[in-house]
């Protein structure tokens, strides 16, 4: 669990402070007196740890349950661990191409929303994935056919191709299904919303 250690010279301010520190709600930190320190027996300053007290995943699956109840969406929610770093959501309602938006726009901005708080509850750099609908297995697989026969065909001509603008996630399942392929490499170009990937033969 993420956690501060400070002193404080009353405990009547330790959970304003921490709460201050850590950009946490007090609700969410528990805090433990460490030391009491003091001269002559006068109390001077206590040594405190303050300590979030919530579960990064179940407060992403929570705050998932709350959003979509605020939306009158009726959702059922699946959470999975993979790793101890890995989170995802999968997700399936009636609403899914509202959810999902254009271009998947709106499942980004949900997943972007998730993925920062539950990297606020911890030390830990979290990877979180939010999936509505089936909508990024599906989207995989359209990537990994458009990166094999753009790949086939660069390799081919020998002129580089220049794929659509990708976010992260889409170009790092480009970048790794033509990892291992001899003839291309796979480089990222441009910024922002613009940042997209270009297919290039490989010269020997």
């Amino acid at each position: 669990m993420k956690s501060i250690v400070f002193d404080i010279k009353s405990m009547n301010d330790a959970l304003d402070y921490a709460s201050k520190e850590l950009r946490i709600q007090k609700d969410f930190i528990d805090i433990n007196v460490l030391e009491k320190k003091g001269v002559l027996g006068l109390m001077k300053s206590y040594k405190v740890e303050a300590t979030i007290n919530v579960y990064p995943a179940d407060l992403g699956y929570q705050t998932l349950k709350k959003l979509f109840l605020n939306m009158n969406v009726d959702a059922k929610i699946e959470m999975k661990q993979r790793k101890d770093n890995q989170l995802i959501y999968t997700i399936e309602t009636d609403e899914n191409p509202l959810l999902i938006g254009k271009n998947g726009k709106t499942l980004e901005g949900i997943q972007l929303f998730i993925r920062n708080l539950i990297n606020a509850y911890t030390d830990q750099h979290m990877i979180v994935l939010v999936d509505i609908g089936g909508y990024r297995e599906n989207r995989k697989k359209q990537l990994e056919i458009l990166a094999t026969k753009t790949a086939k065909e660069v390799a081919r001509s020998k002129i580089a191709a220049k794929l659509e603008p990708m976010n992260a996630y889409e170009r790092r399942i480009v970048h790794m299904k033509l990892s291992d392929w001899r003839d291309v490499s796979t480089v990222s170009e441009g910024e922002g919303s613009s940042r997209h990937l270009v297919i290039k033969p490989k010269r020997r």
